[in-house]
């Protein structure tokens, strides 16, 4: 039973160490808003949002009053896109349309972000799965909040090498639509393998057919309070470490279980899981970077970095499942450059490459995660790394990502400036030996020999 005292106990981490809950979102089933007609489906989009949702912004205010806790963002995903126009649509303007009916209700509604624009191709696209596909980047261009995610992958099927030569085109395409914002629609657009349904994260949440008519998913994050626990041990043995990070993640995930039962109270919707990973900031004093520098590392992307987020996304993992019995998402360590001041210092001192931000998603929670790369990359370039991305969930059976921002007029070491919760990036260096010849044969990956479960 969770009590108001260990809100209190929180007060400093809240104050101090820039604790906070990232984010309530609403996921909202719209099966039921399935019609032949698209403009019928916009208009029962629009207005099952409405119903479910209209409360969302001012609840999640009233348990700031109520508990003194930071809510930063409150958000809604819903039902894949491509299933729900998949009988109305006929051309990418449909599925256009529809993605301008979620931004506008989004903007109704209050919330920040509206995820599930989504498709899940992982072993094959059907017709309407690559129209909506095909509409990304005209959708993403002309809307503010809707959030686009395309699943090309999964331990169990393989990776749907079609759907990831095409994910490779549909980037670079939405950073040309959005050249003059620094290719802002590419922060908006994520590409997975093993896709969870229960995501409350931007930009990869949507609402998993398997979910309830509505469910409450609550994001909770504390690089902060983690870094200054683990001032306090500097010099320990490993043994030490780890108990402190995971007695920290306990503690920050309690915080979370808290909100989130309170929001499924007071909007009567169920509470569907916590997502306890640590989400970094551009604040100073809200990075992942800065926690493995207190670990041991003179940058990030030293030797041992790998080893350090391996140890960091455990404890962190294993302090949370004992506060909560719901604990869901992606749960770990995210490292995304542009959102992550430390993260990107070591970029710019040298420390911090590609190729070595890949072997860290290896051991995180996500993959390769807003990071700007040259505006003249190639479209098979980003296929290749996309693939490169999905082989490493795929083997490992772990969720991984890709949201690439091939800044359009930049150049290496030249910066992107998003704002906001998505900070700004230094272009960074892509290999630039060709992989036409391998992203262009057709077809699927198999699925690895230790798929076979049954």
């Amino acid at each position: 039973m969770i009590n108001i005292s260990e809100v209190i106990e929180t007060n400093q981490m809240i104050e101090k160490e820039n604790l906070d809950v990232r984010t309530i979102t609403l996921g909202i089933s719209l099966l039921d808003c399935i019609d032949a007609d698209v403009d019928k489906v916009c208009e029962n989009i629009h207005r099952k949002i409405v119903a479910k949702a209209g409360d969302l912004v001012h609840t999640g205010r009233e348990i700031e009053k109520k508990y003194a806790i930071p809510i930063v963002n409150k958000r809604i995903s819903v039902t894949p896109i491509a299933l729900i126009g998949a009988a109305a649509c006929r051309e990418t303007a449909d599925f256009v349309k529809i993605a301008k009916t979620l931004d506008e209700t989004a903007k109704e509604v209050g919330v920040n972000f509206i995820g599930g624009f989504s498709a899940l191709v992982s072993k094959g696209m059907t017709a309407a799965d690559e129209l909506l596909i095909r509409s990304i980047p005209e959708a993403l261009a002309v809307t503010d909040r809707v959030c686009s995610s395309v699943n090309c992958g999964s331990t169990k099927t393989g990776l749907n090498m079609d759907a990831v030569r095409l994910m490779g085109e549909i980037v670079r395409e939405t950073a040309e639509r959005t050249a003059d914002r620094d290719s802002l629609g590419c922060a908006k657009l994520v590409v997975f393998c093993n896709a969870p349904d229960d995501n409350p994260f931007m930009a990869g949440a949507f609402h998993g057919v398997t979910e309830a008519d509505a469910v409450i998913n609550v994001g909770v994050s504390g690089p902060g309070v983690v870094k200054t626990a683990l001032e306090k041990v500097r010099g320990e043995s490993f043994e030490v470490l780890c108990e402190t990070i995971k007695r920290t993640a306990f503690k920050v995930t309690r915080v979370g279980q808290l909100v989130a039962r309170e929001a499924s109270e007071q909007l009567g919707v169920p509470f569907g899981i916590i997502d306890l990973s640590l989400a970094p900031t551009p604040a100073v004093g809200d990075s992942v970077a800065d926690i493995l520098k207190e670990i041991g590392l003179e940058q990030p992307g030293a030797p041992g970095t790998t080893a350090a987020l391996a140890l960091l996304n455990d404890q962190v993992k294993k302090g949370g499942v004992m506060a909560s019995s719901y604990v869901g998402g992606l749960s770990g360590a995210f490292i995304p450059v542009s959102e992550d001041q430390g993260m990107i210092e070591a970029v710019e001192a040298g420390a911090l490459s590609l190729e070595k931000l890949e072997a860290m998603t290896c051991v995180c929670s996500v993959g390769l995660d807003m990071i700007a790369v040259p505006g003249d990359t190639k479209a098979s370039t980003i296929s290749g790394i996309i693939a490169d991305e999905m082989a490493i969930g795929m083997v490992n059976q772990k969720t991984t990502a890709v949201r690439l921002i091939p800044a359009i007029g930049k150049k290496v070491g030249d910066n992107v400036e998003f704002g906001g919760l998505l900070g700004h990036a230094p272009v960074m260096a892509v290999n630039g030996f060709a992989c036409d010849a391998f992203v262009n044969r057709k077809g699927r990956i198999p699925a690895p020999i230790h798929s076979f479960k049954n």
